[in-house]
């Protein structure tokens, strides 16, 4: 049987609509307003063949449960994540060096979708996760990555120790954050086959990540502060990939 699932916001469903219309079935928009962003989402979505419907605001608030829906919340047909096979044929279908990241544990759901949104601007191709004690694509979590939920590949993985072993039997150099290594991350190469890897928002990488990972490295920061958010780190360090791989011998201009 399929499930179904909510988003909420105009990023999320306009991502919807563009990337796998097949998958909305209704969407609903907030009665008596008039815009023209929501007259040109329900005329994208009527086009479709999607089932739209005026609601008022109070029953919005209802049916999105508490997650800021701005007027506009869609029911779609629940796409699974990935599996590690999935993502391993993903991978044999790229052209390009893969930019990976995979996220130890992370469960606050507006980490999870600011750090799906920063990876969809740096092109990563595919987001892993473990199945466990992990945040999932839930409605906050689609909202707050605006839209990148529906265009990146989001991996979960029942054991991801040996997801990254096979990773490194693919090529992939697996670079960790840990905010005790001795090298900054500036050092790093991270122009070729990587993955990067972040850990959870207190514990940072457990034992059996850190141990598979190929280097550690840290952010450099000024003295007396000790870390940041994943979610800021994790930009910090997709963004340097991003600089270093653009201006590697044979990268295409920018």
């Amino acid at each position: 049987m399929t499930m179904s699932e909510q988003i909420c916001g105009f990023h999320a469903v306009e991502a919807a609509l563009e990337q796998s219309p097949e998958r909305v079935t209704s969407l609903w928009l907030q009665a008596g307003r008039k815009d023209a962003r929501m007259q040109a989402l329900q005329d994208q979505a009527s086009s479709l063949g999607v089932r739209v419907e005026r609601l008022p605001r109070d029953e919005l608030d209802r049916r999105s449960r508490g997650v800021r829906h701005q007027g506009v919340l869609a029911e779609v047909n629940a796409r699974p994540p990935a599996d590690l096979a999935g993502l391993l044929d993903h991978l044999d279908a790229l052209d390009h060096a893969p930019l990976l990241l995979v996220l130890d544990q992370v469960q606050d759901p507006h980490n999870l979708g600011a750090l799906l949104r920063t990876a969809a601007a740096a092109g990563v191709d595919a987001v892993i996760t473990p199945s466990d004690r992990s945040a999932g694509l839930t409605p906050v979590v689609r909202k707050t990555a605006a839209g990148a939920a529906e265009r990146i590949l989001f991996v979960r993985v029942g054991n991801l120790a040996r997801a990254l072993d096979r990773l490194r039997e693919r090529g992939v150099w697996l670079h960790g954050l840990a905010g005790q290594a001795d090298t900054a991350l500036y050092a790093a190469d991270l122009t070729g086959p990587i993955a990067l890897v972040l850990g959870a928002e207190a514990s940072g990488l457990r034992r059996l990540t850190r141990d598979r990972c190929d280097a550690l490295w840290r952010l450099p920061m000024a003295s007396g502060v000790e870390s940041l958010n994943v979610s800021a780190a994790g930009a910090v360090a997709l963004f340097e990939a991003v600089r270093q791989r653009q201006i590697a011998p044979g990268a295409a201009t920018p």
